[in-house]
């Protein structure tokens, strides 16, 4: 995949169709209502990680830090959480692995297997808000990779 170009401009959203991006910020205001804040920026991470948005994978490292994140091992290794599992909680794991196959949707179409282990984990509301939150993270994405959008300009 090629992603290097200084010669087409990319347009801006937030500029351009506003009441769209307002939507999007409005939208995720609310994805993740009644998730652990911590959990959410996991991931929102994992998510960034998968679709190559390096803006949004710095933006939500550093929100995560930002919320008492000590452990860097835990962000550090968030690629690969299956063998390093011992640092993070089962729920985190469920998340995780539901993000993994919403965010490669094309892939699976989410396993049952993979659902069971979410539902069983959250209870039917944190579950959707999870869900939401997924969704809700793989639509910035695509601003963010589309746009070209550059990490180390983001302050939490």
């Amino acid at each position: 995949m090629t992603t290097t170009s200084t010669t087409t401009r990319r347009v801006k959203l937030a500029n351009l169709v506003p009441d769209f991006y307002k939507a999007m910020i409005e939208l995720d205001a609310v994805s993740d209502t009644g998730l652990d804040p911590k959990l959410a920026h996991l991931v929102r991470i994992r998510a960034s990680q998968i679709n190559g948005c390096a803006y949004c994978t710095d933006m939500h490292s550093l929100d995560l830090r930002e919320l008492g994140e000590d452990q860097q091992q835990r962000i550090a290794l968030l690629p690969v959480w299956r063998e390093a599992s011992k640092f993070y909680t089962d729920q985190e794991k469920a998340a995780l692995q539901l993000t993994e196959a919403i965010t490669l949707i094309s892939v699976d179409h989410v396993p049952d297997d993979v659902y069971e282990v979410a539902a069983q984990a959250f209870d039917e509301k944190e579950l959707a808000q999870l869900i939401a939150l997924i969704i809700t993270i793989n639509m910035w994405t695509r601003v963010g990779v589309t746009g070209r959008m550059e990490p180390g300009h983001y302050k939490p």
